[in-house]
């Protein structure tokens, strides 16, 4: 099997494939969870993509409370130290003893939890080390920042980012120390971050790993409105709006518009969704989520799949046809 090509994750010293496993679903039942899942199949799916050439995981800390990080443990477990993919994760979301996440930014929080993903992750040392949300605990962006960036100088992590962070923090977390990479939402449906934080990102060569390029599975071309009314109820998307009404709507139709540009370069609509975030100059990478191989073979030729200016038009023009999400349209 060929390897698949990498790209440089900013300045860090990591070249990652185009499309990273993404451990969210993997997790399990939890506030924020997509109901039930089986190990099983998890650690499955995290060795399926291994194997055809992902070489990076994402997960955080709060999926599943700590049992997304204990489920790609394990699925690592048995791999040689050389063929394993690099593991990034992430802090600063805090759960009670009732399992509700907090945003907290305070260091010795962030020192705990680091030492807990080591655990949990069964690793010396984090590969990507990235605050989650910005702190909702009265902690200042520079005292959070500073934390991850000690733990990179103490080397307990290899790099530092910020997820769901905005153009503004960016620019104040990078007057303390550089801001490795940005882990955006990201999507035909959610482009928001095209207008400011990417055109920053290329600015300073911060890498960027975006998430949700499928819309939590709305651009899969396998969805459908039938599916959303039936959604179990320990799944998160039951509670949101692109799941809902006229906007679900919507949805469907630009993804069902993504099937012409799919047949045409034989692959699936779910591998065409994640190829057009790919496609956008300053986009390392996509995080795409699996709960069994099959998910996996899904969206795997992404990793290759390029889009050229007629495919991107043709989005373009079914962006502004169904009335779809917001944000700039095209690369």
């Amino acid at each position: 099997m060929n390897p698949l090509p990498t790209r440089p994750l900013g300045r860090t010293d990591m070249h990652i494939t185009r499309v990273g496993f993404g451990a969210w679903a993997v997790g399990g039942e939890w506030a924020f969870g997509w109901g039930a899942q089986d190990d099983a199949d998890s650690i499955a799916a995290i060795r399926h993509a291994v194997g055809r050439g992902v070489n990076w995981i994402d997960t955080a800390a709060v999926y599943g409370l700590g049992h997304s990080e204990a489920v790609v443990a394990a699925a690592l477990r048995d791999i040689p130290p050389r063929e394993r993919p690099y593991v990034f994760t992430k802090c600063g979301l805090v759960w009670d003893a009732q399992g509700t996440p907090r945003r907290v930014g305070a260091p010795e929080s962030i020192r705990r939890e680091v030492e807990a993903s080591l655990r949990r992750l069964e690793v010396e040392r984090i590969d990507l080390y990235q605050m989650h949300w910005p702190a909702a605990d009265g902690t200042p962006l520079e005292a959070y920042w500073q934390a991850l960036l000690d733990l990179k100088r103490e080397g307990k992590v290899r790099a530092v980012g910020l997820s769901n962070h905005d153009a503004a923090l960016l620019e104040a977390a990078e007057a303390l120390g550089h801001v490795e990479t940005l882990q955006p939402p990201f999507s035909a449906i959610k482009r928001g971050f095209a207008a400011t934080e990417l055109p920053w990102c290329r600015a300073h060569e911060t890498g960027v790993i975006v998430y949700s390029p499928m819309q939590a599975g709305l651009l899969t071309g396998t969805f459908s409105a039938e599916r959303a009314r039936t959604l179990p109820e320990g799944d998160w998307r039951r509670r949101s709006d692109e799941f809902q009404g006229d906007r679900l709507r919507r949805n469907l139709e630009l993804a069902e518009a993504l099937r012409p540009v799919a047949e045409k370069h034989h692959a699936s609509v779910a591998a065409v969704s994640v190829a057009w975030t790919l496609a956008w100059s300053g986009v390392t990478g996509a995080i795409v989520g699996a709960r069994n191989p099959a998910q996996v073979d899904g969206w795997i030729a992404a990793a290759t799949l390029e889009l050229d200016a007629d495919d991107l038009d043709a989005i373009a023009a079914a962006i502004a046809r169904t009335g779809a999400g917001q944000g700039p349209a095209r690369p």
